[in-house]
């Protein structure tokens, strides 16, 4: 069945299709016997606590999917543990111009270059006064693409002080290659400043009587040692909670998909089977020279239960897909609960 509704979905631009199949599924689970017959299915799910965040599984639905948090009832039912929104800006914006969004089937990937295009964090705070219980929500906090790179710290701030009483975590990200100069606050003194200046947001919060909500940074695969060196150096100098690796990237070695097909389609992050390799090797990095100091969490290229065995193995206590998601369908999110070991 779900090959024929990927064939159908398919015949679409990925962008169109994507919201095709969400406001789809947004009307089918409203129905009692589809509603019911999920709830079964997803009966078995191991809850586990990391971060003081008790998930109701390890398999989350990566930032990108979706950005406004209009799908949090979709992504409850298809048995998704946790979801991160976002990217949240301050303010909201189109994005960059369409056809952003391309699947390169043969390869199984996907190149995006949306532009953080989401409603901004206003908007988005009210959808997430009515969320979903038992759902665990990242909020992916980025800047405007307007906002220079010297002032860039205080569009974290905004997005951080609004959405801190809404979700369960944060995720910073710096590491998208769609926002022009957005990468360069991966270098380590821009970078250590949002986040140190984040940690003491967090710790008047918790002064104030709020709980303590876990921040995590995420990278981009594309990093040299050198980088990944200061990344570890970073993350153990700020206190904060974890890494998600990785982010898109933007090489496009050993495709095969037409090389002309490839040039025609331009910039953008590529996600999917092709990004697996080189995110695991950043993940074992990480892994290695962080030593269980913090919380991994394991994307790219997670199409199957041995791909996320693979991401376990290599020290992410969490895994988030997307591309594998668009590819393979919900039957992913079941295959990779089932393999995890009952705690």
């Amino acid at each position: 069945m779900f090959n024929f509704i990927r064939f159908f979905l398919f015949q679409f631009s990925a962008e169109k299709a994507h919201y095709l199949a969400m406001d789809a599924l947004k009307i089918i689970i409203k129905i009692p016997l589809i509603k019911e017959l999920f709830r079964h299915r997803h009966a078995n799910s191991d809850k586990v606590s990391i971060m003081g965040i008790t998930f109701q599984n390890k398999v989350g639905l990566a930032a990108g999917f979706d950005k406004n948090a209009n799908y949090l009832d979709v992504v409850k039912f298809l048995g998704f543990g946790h979801v991160e929104i976002g990217t949240v800006t301050p303010l909201a914006q189109d994005g960059n111009p369409k056809p952003r969004l391309f699947r390169l089937v043969k390869d199984q990937g996907i190149i995006n270059r949306m532009g953080f295009n989401n409603e901004g964090v206003d908007a988005i705070v009210e959808k997430l006064k009515n969320r979903p219980k038992d759902l665990i929500i990242g909020g992916n906090i980025g800047k405007n693409k307007v906002t220079p790179n010297d002032k860039a710290i205080e569009d974290y701030q905004i997005c951080f002080a609004k959405l801190y009483a809404y979700v369960d975590y944060f995720t910073v990200n710096v590491s998208s290659p769609n926002t022009p100069g957005l990468r360069e606050l991966q270098d380590k003194k821009p970078l250590l400043e949002i986040l140190n200046h984040l940690m003491k947001l967090r710790h008047d919060y918790v002064e104030k009587g709020h709980p303590k909500l876990p921040i995590l940074l995420k990278i981009a695969p594309d990093l040299n040692n050198n980088q990944l060196d200061d990344i570890v150096s970073l993350t153990l100098e700020s206190g904060i909670d974890g890494i998600v690796a990785t982010n898109t990237t933007i090489g496009r070695d050993n495709l095969q998909t037409n090389s002309q097909e490839i040039e025609s389609i331009g910039a953008g992050g590529l996600s999917g089977k092709p990004v697996f390799e080189k995110s695991n090797e950043v993940l074992s990095y990480l892994n290695t020279q962080l030593d269980n100091k913090v919380i991994l969490i394991g994307v790219g290229g997670i199409f199957s239960s041995e791909d996320a065995k693979q991401k376990f193995e290599k020290g992410a206590q969490l895994v988030q897909i997307y591309s594998g998601f668009i590819y393979k369908g919900p039957r992913l999110i079941k295959d990779i609960v089932s393999i995890i070991p009952k705690q």
